[in-house]
């Protein structure tokens, strides 16, 4: 069964309800059986890249509020993500546009490395304070989990898979999904937001009890004979 995750690898949301999910899933019997899918969404796809300016001015400027209430907003964030075991260090945090990010997630999924890419940024960005639209930081993070630094210099001098994040863009869009993280199982169950574990852990068991009933069901005509099995056993 499919589960597709909208993101943006510079929402907060979006690396909490990582962990959530991750937990959730961790302990679900039918996780062998579970496909995720990660999908590009951009907040502000119009954000221009502000290194210079730090993200407790930008966040109060554009919510129009003061710098001591972003202050205490991202101190909410910072004890939240704790909470899961992350660490944000938002004094690090570089205001920057994510496309390029994006499209390197992209070329990672056509590698099965997906969760590996969003997993690897959203470090970057949260604790590390990495400049997600610097295009040699970015090479040098897909390196860092097993893409060839040729491919991905190659992706991010040209617009290879530009199409492909505004297709998710689009895709989230004809869904109705405003927001992220967004999770969307099975093409039928939709769950928004960090949501709690046990909130996770139900939708997929809801999702996956509708979906094996769509699985056929194959009975075998068998005509027995002397076998060795896994255990040792032979008769």
């Amino acid at each position: 069964m499919k589960v597709e995750i909208w993101s943006d690898i510079m929402c907060p949301f979006c690396y909490i309800g990582k962990r959530k999910f991750e937990a959730a899933l961790e302990q679900f019997p039918g996780k062998d059986k579970i496909e995720v899918e990660w999908k590009s969404f951009q907040l502000n796809p119009a954000l221009k890249s502000q290194p210079d300016k730090d993200v407790y001015d930008y966040v109060a400027e554009m919510k129009g509020q003061s710098r001591d209430w972003s202050l205490s907003v991202h101190a909410q964030l910072t004890n939240t993500a704790k909470e899961v075991g992350l660490t944000y260090n938002f004094d690090k945090a570089v205001i920057a546009n994510s496309f390029d990010a994006h499209r390197l997630i992209q070329l990672a999924k056509k590698h099965q490395l997906g969760d590996a890419a969003e997993e690897r940024l959203f470090t970057a960005y949260f604790t590390e304070g990495k400049d997600m639209s610097n295009q040699q930081t970015l090479l040098e993070l897909g390196a860092e989990i097993g893409l060839d630094k040729t491919e991905v210099a190659a992706v991010l001098q040209s617009n290879d898979y530009a199409a492909a994040v505004n297709e998710d863009v689009n895709e989230a869009q004809q869904l109705g999904i405003r927001g992220v993280p967004f999770f969307v199982l099975d093409r039928k169950l939709g769950v928004s937001g960090a949501q709690p574990v046990e909130a996770f852990s139900k939708a997929l068991e809801q999702a996956f009890t509708e979906w094996k009933k769509t699985q056929p069901v194959i009975e075998l005509e068998t005509l027995s004979g002397q076998v060795c099995t896994p255990d040792g056993e032979c008769n």
